[in-house]
Order: structure tokens, then sequence, then C-alpha cells
């Protein structure tokens, strides 16, 4: 065993390094064709913010008239930008070691399925990181009686983050951050502080 991978399998969540990730697309889904337009990512330890990374990214296809109402991105806006084949290193680069880091994203799967099909046409090899979806935690954390439902803008709110979701991926990864330290924050009240505990919060939330 590694040192590296016997850190990660003993941290506690205040040495954790989180890499809060969230991208806006051109459309549902990589299937349809849709492409990645912008990705924000925050990487937080210990509750401090320790890097951000930002950019817009050319998907290649026309962004519709719902898309640019939902988010304000526009093709002019896109024109100009690095496609995901000169971004995705970068970002890579900035994700950092699977071995060390948590990968984080407010409804994962819709965020890791456009990052994992990008790397697929790529041909690029995807890392193996251990990925949160803050979603998933939110239900298991809060009640009916806390909040509504569980959507970022709901538990932006409830958890009184600093940065409001507005559908722009740095801003809607900030928000997340503060979810997700408001969840920590509860899951202390379970007993949950170590990396492997909240590993295994995650296991029960998927298996039921």
């Amino acid at each position: 065993m590694t040192v590296q991978s016997f850190t990660i399998a003993t941290m506690h969540l205040s040495e954790a390094t989180f890499v809060v990730v969230d991208l806006e697309t051109s459309g549902a889904a990589p299937s349809t064709g849709a492409g990645i337009t912008e990705i924000g990512a925050v990487k937080v330890r210990g509750g401090v913010v320790i890097g951000e990374f930002e950019t817009f990214v050319n998907p290649g296809v026309q962004i519709s008239e719902f898309i640019t109402q939902l988010t304000g991105i526009t093709d002019q806006m896109l024109s100009n930008a690095p496609t995901i084949a000169q971004v995705f290193p970068s970002f890579i680069e900035f994700l950092g070691p699977e071995s060390e880091n948590v990968l984080v994203a407010h409804n994962a799967p819709f965020d890791v399925g456009f990052l994992k099909a990008a790397a697929a046409h790529l041909d690029y090899p995807w890392p193996n990181h251990h990925v949160t979806d803050t979603a998933r935690l939110a239900r298991y954390v809060l009640t009916k009686d806390d909040v509504i439902n569980c959507k970022l803008a709901t538990l932006a709110e409830f958890f009184g983050a600093t940065t409001s979701p507005t559908h722009r991926a740095l801003d809607d990864a900030r928000a997340t951050v503060d979810v997700l330290h408001g969840i920590i924050e509860r899951l202390g009240s379970f007993g949950i502080t170590t990396l492997p505990q909240f590993k295994k919060v995650k296991k029960r939330l998927v298996s039921g």
C-alpha cells in the first residue's frame, strides 16, 4: 500500500481535498450531441479555497435559445473559446490525483457523464476519483421539514451559501462548496468524520 492510498483511506474530512465541479452544456446529454460550454471548479481543503478553475468551452454546436435564456451563454461568447480538446488536460491537472482528491458535483451523474464522454471522445484516460454527489448526500442529512427539495438553489439558501447559483459554472461550483460544507457539518452529528465513513454513506445511498 502506498503512502498516498493509506492517507486517503484514513483521512479526516477536515483534511481531505475536495474538487467541486460544475458544468454548463449545450444540451441534456452527450448522446444527443450536446457538448460542454463552460467548466467551473473549486478546490477546497479544511473549509479553505485553495484554487479555482474557470473556462468557456466551444462545443462545436450552436447554442439554443433555451440554453441562452437559462445560462446567459451565447454563441458569440463561445466563438473564440478553446475546444474541449484544448481545455481537458488543464482541467485534469487541476482535478489532481485520484489517490488524494475527491470529485464533488451536484447531481454528479450529469457532470461526470459529460466529462467521461469528453474523455472517451478524446481517447483520454478518465481518472478513477471517488465521486460525491451533494444532491444525494443532502437527502441523507436533511428531511422534508428542512427543505422542500434538494435542488442546488434550495440547498444554497438553506445552508446560507455566500454565492447564489446562477446557472453559470463557477458560481454554481462555489455555491456547491458551501452546500458541501453544510452537509459535512450535518454528517458530524451522525458521527461521520472520516473519508472511509463518508464513502460508506455514499455506497448506502447508491444501493438504496
